[in-house]
């Protein structure tokens, strides 16, 4: 006998089965993972075991897993903005980058690496974070130009970009910005520029509150203002959206803008937050990972928060994991993978039921008895 699926006449966006198929999702994903440990002879209860307790058992494992979340929500919040307004940008990871070296610029000032003078202590946040907004969003304005107004796939620029703001940072870290020594790297930044801590002795910084704030602007751009349901809607039918009098070039324009400049943002907390200097390799990826955020968030800005943390305690709790229980890192990698593999899967079942062929007769012969 064999299952057969038949489509819904509605999907289903319940709060409640969202969150059951996100739940088998998740047990599913540990059960094949914990299957990979057996030829290890690594027990999955007790790696799995470690794992949770390092990333949230803990103050300060909690702590760590809050400051791998914070740029995966930023970015995560960009990738909505942008892509609800209709383009496919996955440039996040250089605008990532540029928003790291305008905050190190601004922070170095009254040094040979970044602005001729020391802004007084009153203005430095201020400026240091209009000043990483502002390159994210320029960074990101330009591709979304070469979109709107020229046809360009946005898709292949926004990836090419990614590489030249790779190869900007280099150029800065190994010449203009460069510290004294043979490490391509600026010099450390001043102490009164680093982003203070939430909890005195604790990892997570400041720049959680500022990755709160913009999930929170998101939601109510999108869910509660005239701009975001016209920039939506562009994004949606841009030929509906003209006939309805909405400008898309603007709204699009707008969402390029906003979405480049909080994934700038990402990197400002990087710089100040926990490197406290620039390097080469400093995204390491981090900009695809908040793009999987935002795809296993379905888009939903709220829910983008807890599917952050939880990314971030697997990074966290999986070096642990590996420590504790001798595993190879390709096993946590499988892990990781499997996770976004079988959410993303489970949407699935939002379109589509389970019939058995059984149920389905037994329902053909009830609805045929009650019209008899």
């Amino acid at each position: 006998m064999k299952a057969l699926l038949e489509r819904r006449h509605a999907p289903v966006d319940s709060t409640l089965s969202l969150v059951l198929t996100t739940a088998l999702a998740l047990v599913a994903a540990f059960v094949l993972a914990g299957l990979l440990f057996i030829p290890f002879g690594a027990s999955p209860l007790t790696a799995f075991g470690s794992l949770f307790a390092e990333a949230f058992g803990s103050l300060r494992g909690f702590s760590q897993t809050l400051v791998q979340a914070t740029p995966l929500i930023l970015i995560a919040q960009a990738t909505i903005v942008i892509w609800r307004g209709g383009l496919g940008y996955i440039g996040f990871e250089g605008c990532f980058l540029v928003g790291a070296a305008a905050a190190s610029y601004v922070a170095l000032g009254g040094t040979p690496q970044g602005l001729s003078f020391m802004l007084p202590a009153w203005a430095f946040w201020p400026v240091v974070i209009i000043a990483a907004f502002a390159a994210g969003a320029i960074w990101a304005g330009i591709v979304g130009i070469m979109r709107v107004r020229f046809g360009g796939n946005d898709v292949l620029i926004s990836l090419m970009a990614n590489y030249v703001a790779a190869f900007l940072i280099q150029y800065l870290v190994s010449g203009p910005m460069r510290a004294p020594g043979d490490l391509p790297q600026t010099p450390r930044l001043p102490v009164e520029s680093w982003l203070p801590m939430i909890l005195p002795g604790m990892r997570a910084h400041m720049g959680l509150l500022i990755a709160l704030v913009c999930s929170v602007l998101v939601w109510v751009l999108i869910r509660a203002t005239p701009v975001g349901y016209e920039m939506i809607v562009s994004g949606l039918n841009p030929k509906a959206a003209r006939y309805g009098g909405i400008n898309v070039v603007r709204r699009q324009m707008l969402a390029v803008f906003l979405g480049g400049g909080m994934a700038a943002l990402a990197g400002l907390c990087a710089v100040l937050g926990v490197q406290h200097r620039l390097m080469d390799g400093l995204a390491g990826g981090v900009g695809f990972v908040g793009v999987v955020v935002a795809l296993l968030a379905r888009l939903n800005p709220l829910v983008v928060i807890p599917t952050a943390i939880l990314y971030g305690g697997l990074e966290v709790g999986g070096s642990a994991m590996q420590r504790q229980s001798g595993l190879p890192t390709s096993v946590i990698f499988i892990l990781e993978s499997l996770v976004v593999l079988l959410i993303l899967a489970g949407d699935i079942l939002r379109y589509y039921r389970i019939n058995w062929p059984g149920r389905a007769e037994t329902s053909l012969a009830a609805a045929t008895e009650n019209k008899s």
